[in-house]
């Protein structure tokens, strides 16, 4: 017993330590920089600078215009209006804004200089000959007027003119009379051509002989894209709900075909 003893306490040396094992050193901290860890809870260090526009209280018209466009994604939106979100594409625009700026009507100073022109021909008792300027028309009663005449080649409508309903019919009018048009975006760039703040719609009635080719492949292409697409007037819009919405039905959804496979497991049995 008594060698069992010593040989147990014997087994219990400490033993050697590794003779490859490095004693660890420590970092040496620099004088010059000191340490100084910042809280950034209440009543702590100043927040550092982020994007804080989603707190910002936006003015009202801001808030407006992007509550009537969530809406508006929303809402079941009915062909009439939907259409308007369809308009012709970057390429398609300059090409059309570039022919429309050559028929841009007269400015003020412009008539005031030609009629004093004129009056001073007609005072030396000159012959006035005066012709018939080939201009953009614009005015939504004058345009409607022109359609119906049959008069208008090309009828280019704003996608954003605000009531929507002044200019929803007048694609169906365009239709019925066989008359081009168009939509395109922003109203303020139909103002800019007949000098205006905006312009719901303008029309192109003539144009000179060596734009006339040109004309005519901008009427051919958008009676193909709007005159002739039957799929634009029978496509509703609208209808998107948000994050919170689409996954509280997705859980439903969900719940529903577990409670559909409960009972068919049921039958089965």
């Amino acid at each position: 017993v008594m060698g069992k003893a010593a040989k147990s306490a014997a087994g219990k040396k400490k033993l050697p330590s590794a003779p490859l094992s490095e004693k660890k050193k420590k970092a040496q901290k620099n004088p010059l920089f000191d340490k100084t860890p910042r809280n950034f809870r209440i009543g702590g260090n100043i927040q550092p600078k982020r994007d804080l526009s989603r707190f910002v209280k936006w003015p009202k018209y801001i808030r407006l215009q992007r509550m009537k466009r969530i809406m508006l994604m929303r809402l079941k939106m009915p062909p009439a209006i939907n259409q308007f979100n369809y308009s012709i594409d970057k390429n398609q625009a300059s090409t059309l804004l570039r022919l429309l700026k050559k028929y841009m009507p007269e400015t003020k100073e412009a008539k005031k200089q030609r009629l004093m022109e004129m009056a001073q021909q007609k005072k030396d008792g000159q012959e006035v000959k005066t012709k018939k300027p080939q201009v953009i028309k614009y005015g939504l009663n004058h345009v409607t007027t022109l359609i119906e005449e049959k008069v208008a080649k090309l009828v280019i409508i704003a996608h954003d003119v605000d009531p929507i309903e002044l200019v929803c019919w007048l694609p169906a009018l365009c239709r019925k009379k066989d008359v081009a048009y168009c939509i395109i975006k922003g109203k303020g760039r139909l103002g800019q051509l007949v000098h205006k703040k905006s312009a719901s719609c303008v029309a192109l009635t003539t144009v000179r002989q060596e734009d006339k080719s040109e004309m005519e492949t901008l009427c051919n292409n958008f009676k193909a894209q709007f005159n002739d697409n039957a799929e634009l007037r029978r496509r509703w819009g609208g209808g998107i709900m948000g994050l919170k919405s689409q996954h509280i039905m997705q859980r439903r959804e969900k719940a529903i075909q577990i409670e559909q496979a409960k009972k068919l497991g049921l039958s089965i049995a």
